[in-house]
This record gives structure tokens, C-alpha cells and sequence, in this order.
């Protein structure tokens, strides 16, 4: 406070009525930085380049884990508190209350496989796909997306300023075109009329795919989905204005295989080098505590944190063809 307000009051002055002593504050104004204060520089640096990068969308937890990917040890506190005193912070979600709409028919034999469990412990195992429309000044640019939810990367992704049946089966086309097995996967919609298309069953049959679809016209049916979908508006669209439909396939493009897409990628990496103590002997005893199940699951029919841990890994190994 003395130093912000030297210019306008003396310093002496200050000092007594702050009841600092004049010597102690000329003795700090000449101190050198910390080493500690140094590197909150080079980090607030780096934090800046960051929220720069991604457009103002990153808040402390994804920079926390960004930092984390490039050998940062910061805490996620060290982190928010450098944010909050240089005024950075991410891109607040909006507030709203949506109206639930009719529940439409389903196709015969098709029912709700997932029942809300966004789970999955390997990958390939469970899709969700779903449209959402994005605003131009040329008019609506639909998107539709096959999202993977073992690590949550967009596999097949297609826009078109029609949403048509065709547009749905070019997304999941390009899922499969990425898919490394032959077994079957679950995808799960909800009940909009291009999923119910006989053209989308077919399609669905064709490549070994189960169709799951909602229960309910409601929106956690296909929660993972509408997750993406709000983040993408939120961090990306209702941030730009799009002149063309060209613009916003662009910018939508370079947000899934530039922006989000890499960062699931990371995270599963983190994931991996997280739980691979888990296949480490023991430097004591020299079991390898994974390989024996040495921990129990809970008494009321639980699992405990390392038996996921350990079927999380073991979904990737055999994912892998790891034996």
C-alpha cells in the first residue's frame, strides 16, 4: 500500500500510520525477489500462454492439469491463487432451464442399455452420439458426434447445414473407421428421428454395433453427450460470431482435434502412468501386489479403489493385446 500510494503521500507519514518503521519498509523496497517469487513469475508466464492458447476457456482445474502434462509441479491452490490475482479465470457456464420435451417411439427390440451408467472400463465398449445445431449468419450448421466413453475423445464427428439421416451415419462411420476390434460396442441415442431411421438400424447392424436409445425424453439420458455439447458452446461458440458455415465447421474442427481431443489423450496417459505402480514388485517382499490381488473389495459388495484402479489398467493392457 505505501509503494501504490508514495506518489500522492509521505512516506514517513504512511509508516506511522501504518505503525511500520521507515527503515523496514526502504529495506524491502530494496530487497531482491525470492526464489519462490521468481518462479511464481515464470509460472504466472506460463499459466498466461495457456489461457491465451485455449481462449479464455481454461479455469484452475484444467490448468492445473495442463501445467501438470508439460512437468509443472504446482499445486491446483498455487495455481488458482496466481489465476485469481491476475484476474484469470475460465469461461462460466450459463444458467438455464430447458423444457422437456415429448418422448417419441422407439424402434422394436431397441431399449436403454446404458441406464445413466457413463462407465466404461475399456475402450470400445460404449459410444454415445447425439446433434446439436450451431448459429451462422448463413443459416444453422448441425453437428453430430460419436463420443467414446472410456476416455471421452470425439471418434467420428460430421456437420452438415441439413440433419438428416446420412449426416448421423458419416459420424459413425468415422468412429468405425477408427476402431481397432471386431466385438460388438453399444451406442446409445436418444430418440431423434434420424436414429430411429431404418437406414441408421441397418447401418448399425451392418457393422456389429448394439443401438441403445433413451428411456425418457430427457436429456441425462445421454448426459455424456450433452456434456460436450455445452462445453464446446460455452468455451467456443457463444464466444465467436461465424459469418459463413465454412467459419464454424472450421473453428469446430480445430476445437475437437486440436483442443479437446489431445487433452483426453493426456489425461488417459496420466491415467496409465498413474496406476502402472500397480504392476511394480515390491522392493520388501517382491510380490507384485496386482497380479496377486492382495487387497480385498469392501464387505457390503464394493469395489475398492485399487480393484478399479487395477481393472481400468487391465481394460488398456487387453485393449493392447498385453497379456
Amino acid at each position: 500500500m505505501i509503494e501504490r500510494c508514495r506518489d500522492e503521500f509521505p512516506i514517513r507519514l504512511m509508516c506511522r500510520c501504518l505503525q511500520v518503521s521507515a527503515s523496514g519498509y526502504y529495506d524491502w523496497s530494496k530487497r531482491l525477489p525470492s526464489a519462490r517469487q521468481r518462479d511464481n513469475k515464470r509460472l504466472l508466464s506460463r499459466i498466461r500462454e495457456l489461457h491465451e492458447d485455449s481462449r479464455g476457456t481454461l479455469g484452475a482445474g484444467r490448468m492445473h492439469e495442463d501445467l501438470a502434462d508439460q512437468g509443472e509441479s504446482a499445486s491446483l491452490n498455487r495455481v488458482a491463487r496466481l489465476m485469481a490475482a491476475d484476474g484469470l479465470q475460465g469461461w462460466p457456464r450459463p444458467k438455464r432451464r430447458g423444457q422437456r420435451g415429448q418422448p417419441a417411439l422407439t424402434p422394436p427390440g431397441v431399449r436403454n442399455l446404458l441406464e445413466r451408467d457413463f462407465t466404461a472400463l475399456e475402450p470400445e465398449t460404449k459410444w454415445v452420439t447425439d446433434i446439436t445445431e450451431i448459429k451462422t449468419h448463413q443459416g444453422k450448421l448441425y453437428l453430430c458426434i460419436v463420443l467414446d466413453l472410456f476416455d471421452q475423445r470425439v471418434i467420428g464427428w460430421s456437420m452438415h447445414h441439413r440433419q438428416d439421416r446420412q449426416m448421423v451415419i458419416r459420424a459413425v462411420q468415422m468412429a468405425i473407421w477408427q476402431r481397432q476390434g471386431s466385438h460388438s460396442v453399444i451406442l446409445h441415442s436418444d430418440r431423434g428421428s434420424q436414429f430411429r431411421s431404418g437406414d441408421y438400424q441397418n447401418y448399425l447392424k451392418a457393422n456389429g454395433l448394439v443401438c441403445s436409445m433413451s428411456a425418457v425424453g430427457h436429456c441425462g439420458d445421454n448426459a455424456a453427450c450433452e456434456g460436450f455439447f455445452g462445453m464446446l458452446k460455452r468455451e467456443r461458440v457463444h464466444r465467436m460470431k461465424y459469418a459463413t458455415l465454412d467459419a464454424a465447421r472450421a473453428d469446430v474442427f480445430e476445437y475437437i482435434e486440436r483442443f479437446h481431443n489431445p487433452r483426453m489423450r493426456r489425461r488417459v496417459a496420466r491415467q496409465e502412468l498413474k496406476f502402472s505402480t500397480l504392476f511394480q514388485p515390491s522392493v520388501i517382499s517382491g510380490v507384485n501386489p496386482a497380479k496377486h490381488r492382495l487387497w480385498m473389495p469392501y464387505p457390503w459388495g464394493g469395489r475398492s479403489s485399487r480393484e478399479i484402479a487395477f481393472r481400468n489398467v487391465a481394460g488398456v493392457e487387453r485393449y493392447r493385446g498385453v497379456s
